[in-house]
C-alpha cells in the first residue's frame, strides 16, 4: 500500500502547530498502524529530514514523537486522532490494534493528537494526560480492615453488580472520551472510575467522598461539562456505558443532599 500522512508537528505545548505531509510506500495491509508510523519514523532518520513537508514551506526534522507501550489495546497510551475519529475507523479497539487492511491504497490519512485544554500537546502527537492521574488520586482509597484476610466469597456480590462494576473497571484511561466530547469532558473515565466502586461493598464506606473530590478535581483541572451527546460511549474502545455518568451524578448529589 502507497499512502499519504498528513501528521500534525509541534514542538511543544507553547508552540503553534502545523500538518506535515509524507508518503510512505510498500506498507503491508497486515501492519498495525503504529508498525506503519514506525515505519515512517525509520524513514525520517535514514534520510535525517522529512521527505515531504508542506505547509507553508515548513520542515520539521526527527521522527514523529507519539505515545504506545504494551500495543495489546491494555494501556490506552496510543491515543490518536485518525481521519477525525479517536483510535481511527474501527469500533471498540485502540489505535495499537487497528491494522492497515481498514484503509485503501492511496489513502490520505489525517493524524492528529487528543484536542482538550486540560490535556495539552508535549510533543507532536503526544499529550499529557497527568490529569487523568490527578483526578484517580484524588479518589482515594478503600478501607480495608487490618487483622484478618476475609474470605473472597464471604462479601455476597449480586452478580448483575459485579458484573457491572466490572464492565466500569475495564477503562483503560485512553482519554478517547475527552477527544471526542465536543466539550471535552470527563464524566465517561470519572464515572466508570467511580461506578466501579459504587456498586462493590468495599467501596461503599468512602461512596460520597470519593464522588465529591473526583468531580470537583475533574472541574478544577479545565474538563468540559457534559450535554449526554453520547459520543463518549461511541468512541470508547471498552464500550463503556453512560449509565455509569447517570450513577456518579446520583452518588455525587445525594453526597451533597447529605452535606
Amino acid at each position: 500500500m502507497n499512502l499519504t500522512l498528513k501528521v500534525w508537528r509541534q514542538k511543544n505545548a507553547k508552540d503553534k502547530g502545523h500538518f506535515e505531509t509524507y508518503k510512505v510506500n510498500d506498507i503491508s495491509p497486515d501492519s498495525s498502524f503504529l508498525e506503519m508510523l514506525d515505519i515512517l519514523n525509520d524513514q525520517l532518520i535514514r534520510e535525517g529530514i522529512d521527505p515531504v513537508a508542506v505547509n507553508k514551506g515548513c520542515k520539521s526534522s526527527g521522527p514523529v514523537a507519539f505515545d504506545h507501550d504494551c500495543r495489546e489495546g491494555i494501556c490506552g497510551m496510543c491515543s490518536l486522532y485518525i481521519n477525525g475519529r479517536a483510535h481511527g475507523p474501527e469500533n471498540e479497539i485502540t489505535t495499537c490494534q487497528l491494522h492497515m487492511r481498514k484503509f485503501k491504497d492511496g489513502d490520505t490519512i489525517t493524524i492528529e493528537p487528543w484536542r482538550s485544554a486540560a490535556m495539552p500537546v508535549i510533543k507532536d502527537l503526544v499529550v499529557n494526560r497527568n490529569a487523568f492521574d490527578q483526578i484517580l488520586q484524588a479518589g482515594g482509597y478503600t478501607s480495608a480492615s487490618t487483622g484478618g484476610v476475609p474470605d473472597a466469597n464471604a462479601i455476597l456480590i449480586p452478580k448483575e453488580k459485579a458484573d457491572e462494576s466490572m464492565d466500569a473497571a475495564s477503562c483503560i484511561g485512553c482519554g478517547a472520551c475527552v477527544a471526542t466530547c465536543k466539550n471535552g469532558s470527563a464524566m465517561l473515565f470519572v464515572s466508570a472510575r467511580v461506578s466501579s466502586l459504587a456498586l462493590l461493598p468495599q467501596g461503599r464506606v468512602e461512596g460520597a467522598r470519593r464522588a465529591k473530590a473526583m468531580v470537583a478535581k475533574m472541574d478544577e483541572l479545565g474538563f468540559g461539562a457534559c450535554t449526554n451527546t453520547r459520543a463518549c460511549e461511541m468512541e470508547c474502545p471498552k464500550n463503556i456505558s453512560v449509565t455509569h455518568i447517570a450513577r456518579m451524578n446520583r452518588e455525587f448529589l445525594l453526597a451533597k443532599i447529605k452535606d
